[in-house]
Formats: C-alpha cells, sequence, structure tokens
C-alpha cells in the first residue's frame, strides 16, 4: 500500500502535534498513548497523554469555575465565536480533512461530509439560537389576571463522549449548542481519534472561546468515563446501545439529563415504482460511506418481488465498481478501512457466518491485506435468514443483505421488526407513494430517495433515534434547549388564585368549574 506524502497534518494547521497535546487537561507526568493511522497500521500521527479519573475530575472542576462568566457573556458574542469558527473550519479545510483521512481511514469524499457538517452546525446555531433561546410568552393560569413567561438557563456544565467514526462533527457539532446555551463543556474523545477533537477544539479557542470552557481528557472511557458523568450536569452520549445502557444507568444514579445517539440496523426500502438506476445509486452511497462505519448507514435492503432480480444485480454490479484505496486525493478512493484489526475480526466473522450458513454473496466478502490491514471490500448477500448474526446484530461496517417482498405491507413490516430505530430510507418515483409507506416507519428519521444525508443535514429539525437506538435529539430547537433548565416565570395581578374572602369556597369552585369549561375555548387564551 502507498499513500501521498501527506505528512505536514497537523503543521497545516499552524500548530504541531505536541501543541495539540498540550491541549489535553492532565496534571503531573502521565502515561503517553501512540495514534497510528488505520491506513497502514504503522504511521504514527502523534502521541497523547492518557488522563486518570483525577485529570477528569479537576477538568470539570476548572470548567465549572469558568462557567457563570462565560454564562453572563452576551448572546450575540457567544454566537458570534461560533459563526468565526465556521469560518475557521472552511478555511483549513484541506488540513481537517487530511487529518480525518490520517485518523480515521475515511477516504476524502466522505471526510468532506463531516466537515461540512461542522461549518454547517455552527453556522446554522449561531444563526437560529437567539430564536430558540428567546423568552416565550405563554399562556397564563387566569386569563389577564396572570400572564407567563418561559426562559431557559444554561444546566452548567455539559459532557461530551465522542465516537471514532466522525472524529471532527461530532466531537464538536454537541458542544457548539451546549456552549452558546452558555454551558462549559469537558470533551473525553474516542482513545483511537483524539488529535481530531483537539484540532477543532484549537480553532474553536482561535475563534475566540475562553479556554476554560472547553476542556480536554484523552484517555480510555473506562477509566474517564465515570468521573465524567459524575461531575457534570447534562451529558451527550454517541455510541453503540451496549455502551449507551451504561452510560444511561450512571445518569440516572444522579438524576441528570443525558441525550445519546446509539446504534442502528437501518432498512432501505425500494417500493416497486422505484428509479431503478437512481436508486441504486443511492443505495450505494446509504450503504457504504465512511466504510460502513456510520450509525445511520444502510444495513438491511427490503424489494418489491417484481424488482428484486433487477436491483439486486445493478446494484452487485455498481459495488464491485467501488474502489477501495488509502489515497489523499479526491478521486484516488470510494472508500477507507476500518478503523482496527479488532473491527475487522467482527465484520469478518458476520458475513464468514452467514456463508457458513447458506447465505449467497453477491459482491465482495473479503478483507485486502494487500491495501492495509484493516481492509474489506463492500460486501452484498442475499439468503440472509434469522439464524445469521447479520440479520439481526449491527455490523457496522460495508457489508447489506437484500431481501424480497410482496407487498408495501411485507417490507414495512420487516422493517419494523427490530429493537433499533434510527434511520430508514424510501426509493419511489411517486413522493406521495413513498411518504404513506414513511408514515408507517419505526425511526427517529426517515430519508425519502435519500439515504441518511437528508434528514442528517437538515439542522433545523431534530435528529435521533427511538428504541435502543437512543435518547434525546440533536439538531433544531431540541438539540440546543435540551442543554438548559426551562423556568416558567408567572406574574399574578388582583386575585390571588385561591378562594377570596367575600365569597364561600363552593361558590369559588363553582366559578372556577365554569372558568375551566369556557376559557380554554376563548381565541387567542391558549399561545401557539
Amino acid at each position: 500500500m502507498t499513500t501521498a506524502p501527506r505528512r505536514a497534518t497537523l503543521e497545516m494547521l499552524g500548530i504541531s502535534g505536541a501543541r495539540l497535546a498540550s491541549l489535553v487537561q492532565v496534571g503531573g507526568l502521565r502515561e503517553w498513548r501512540e495514534i497510528h493511522s488505520p491506513l497502514d497500521g504503522t504511521t504514527l500521527i502523534g502521541s497523547v497523554p492518557v488522563g486518570t479519573a483525577d485529570d477528569m475530575v479537576a477538568a470539570t472542576q476548572r470548567a465549572r469555575a469558568a462557567q457563570p462568566a462565560w454564562a453572563k457573556t452576551p448572546l450575540r458574542q457567544r454566537c458570534a465565536i461560533a459563526s468565526r469558527f465556521r469560518d475557521l473550519v472552511i478555511d483549513n479545510a484541506d488540513a481537517l480533512l487530511d487529518l480525518v483521512h490520517w485518523e480515521n481511514g475515511k477516504s476524502r469524499v466522505n471526510a468532506y461530509e463531516e466537515l461540512l457538517d461542522t461549518a454547517l452546525t455552527a453556522g446554522y446555531y449561531s444563526v437560529a439560537a437567539p430564536c430558540h433561546l428567546a423568552t416565550k410568552v405563554r399562556a397564563g393560569a387566569i386569563p389577564v389576571l396572570t400572564s407567563t413567561r418561559e426562559t431557559y438557563r444554561p444546566k452548567g456544565v455539559v459532557g461530551i463522549i465522542s465516537p471514532w467514526n466522525y472524529p471532527l462533527t461530532v466531537a464538536v457539532s454537541d458542544a457548539i449548542p451546549a456552549l452558546i446555551a452558555g454551558n462549559a463543556c469537558v470533551l473525553k474523545p474516542d482513545s483511537t481519534t483524539p488529535f481530531t477533537a483537539l484540532a477543532a477544539v484549537e480553532l474553536l479557542y482561535q475563534a475566540g472561546l475562553p479556554r476554560d470552557v472547553f476542556q480536554v481528557v484523552t484517555g480510555p472511557g473506562e477509566a474517564l468515563g465515570t468521573p465524567l458523568i459524575n461531575n457534570v450536569d447534562y451529558l451527550m452520549f454517541t455510541g453503540s446501545t451496549a455502551t449507551g445502557r451504561k452510560v444511561a444507568a450512571q445518569a440516572s444514579e444522579r438524576l441528570i439529563g443525558c441525550s445519546m445517539e446509539l446504534g442502528g440496523k437501518n432498512p432501505l426500502l425500494v417500493l416497486a415504482d422505484a428509479n431503478m438506476e437512481y436508486t441504486v445509486e443511492g443505495a450505494v452511497q446509504a450503504c457504504f460511506s465512511t466504510t460502513g462505519q456510520l450509525c445511520v448507514s444502510i444495513e438491511r435492503i427490503y424489494v418489491a418481488e417484481q424488482r428484486y432480480a433487477e436491483f439486486c444485480d445493478k446494484f452487485a454490479q455498481r459495488v464491485k465498481a467501488i474502489k477501495l484505496g488509502a489515497g489523499f486525493g479526491w478521486d484516488d478512493a470510494d472508500l477507507g478501512p476500518l478503523i482496527s484489526t479488532s473491527h475487522l475480526a467482527k465484520v469478518a466473522a458476520h458475513v464468514d457466518d452467514a456463508l457458513a450458513k447458506a447465505a449467497t454473496l453477491l459482491a465482495g466478502g473479503h478483507a485486502r491485506p494487500d491495501l492495509g490491514p484493516t481492509f474489506f471490500e463492500p460486501t452484498v448477500l442475499t439468503g440472509v435468514t434469522e439464524d445469521m448474526a447479520l440479520a439481526r446484530e449491527e455490523t457496522f461496517g460495508p457489508v447489506v443483505s437484500i431481501y424480497s417482498v410482496a407487498s408495501d405491507a411485507e417490507a414495512i413490516a420487516r422493517a419494523n421488526d427490530t429493537e433499533y430505530g434510527l434511520n430508514a430510507s424510501v426509493w419511489s418515483s411517486s413522493v406521495c407513494h413513498a411518504r404513506k409507506v414513511a408514515a408507517e416507519l419505526t425511526a427517529g428519521t426517515i430519508n425519502i430517495n435519500e439515504g441518511y444525508a437528508a434528514a442528517w443535514a437538515s439542522h433545523d429539525s431534530p435528529m435521533g433515534g427511538t428504541g435502543i437506538s437512543g435518547l434525546g435529539r440533536r439538531h433544531g430547537s431540541d438539540g440546543i434547549v435540551k442543554y438548559c433548565e426551562p423556568r416558567s416565570v408567572a406574574v399574578q395581578r388582583g386575585l390571588l388564585i385561591a378562594p377570596p374572602k367575600w365569597t364561600s369556597r363552593e361558590n369559588y369552585a363553582r366559578v372556577m368549574n365554569l372558568a375551566a369549561r369556557v376559557m380554554h375555548r376563548i381565541p387567542g387564551i391558549v399561545s401557539v
């Protein structure tokens, strides 16, 4: 395997790897962990300190001390920092794309997805936050006599645990609305991709964010997760469902809120009236972007039986044309490697188990050690049955199974037959037809004639999972208000809401019963 000589990645940002590592909040001498690129398994990107529980506690304390002053900073100034950060991300696009490629392995075009998402998220909240956080007039208890307003206060310190598969956007895009809302943040990035997160945080500092307001501690989740959860006021977690259960249990012990985007076994439905060429191209992107290491990636495809043979043939041929590689150019590769040898082993085990139990291989199915230690071909299978791990377990790799269905009703039923509920996709030449099918699907986001990007990138609309795919939502109003404590401030004029002295309590009850029957039928009484 050969890669282009792009060794100045960190320096292109105007900082060295040592400078980025110095942003990690640790005290005293610590062990250091070397970060190697999955492109070849040997290239050293840099080293970061391995934080301890004491380091995490100290980081949360610094963040808590800095948060009150940050919350008093005018909202327009907090939004302006987010806006400048957006511009810095765009200005440093080449360096950031190189870094994502080195550290995660994804192709340049896939890396660009998360760079663009980072910029768009920052831009969206820099404009929309004042509206989402504005004081809202609500209907009072008694018309005219009671006036009520809803206000928002930051929760305090927000903890963020981010994953390796989207090391740029997930590390900072959840933090941006939290910061704009007036919170301080403490980030624990995944141990395999810390430099991308640190580079993004450095750009936030360059945009004007006070350093103590955003703390970063690197190290293993087993050591740092619990002290983080035990010392913050709210938690944002992105990762596996198995880990999410543990995180949620720890948060519940402290009675703090948490928002989690977890795993998925996401379905794509090809209806009988779908445009086949368009659908095949879209399905390839939906299944194999970021080498399938994407929570909203498609792993199951249900095709109307009259189009099944046609779809399987065209889809398999298109998948066989996908270019694997490790080059830095826009056209050097469509897909990069998997993140690690252990993850490769899991993906290969799912495929091998299915083939051993008589599934049919239409494309791929093999590791590619000639390209690098963790490359695996994009793989298409049919004949997947319930006794195969691939049927229900999340693979989180470049593997998809195709099924024939006799009707829309069967497609819907089989798509919904899962504990997961993160993302779904429907393809049809008739948007009206697709909307009817989409209305019956159980998922937090549903894309029509797109795989995942349309709903994900609609930043004004909430995104998240149902079932075991998560709690809470990112994006839109939900994505910033969740970092706040809503408060109702009510003013009562004239009469108290209690029986007055000049009438009996029984008469008071009769009057209030009548009022309860009629007052919310009066136009303008209930605010909308």
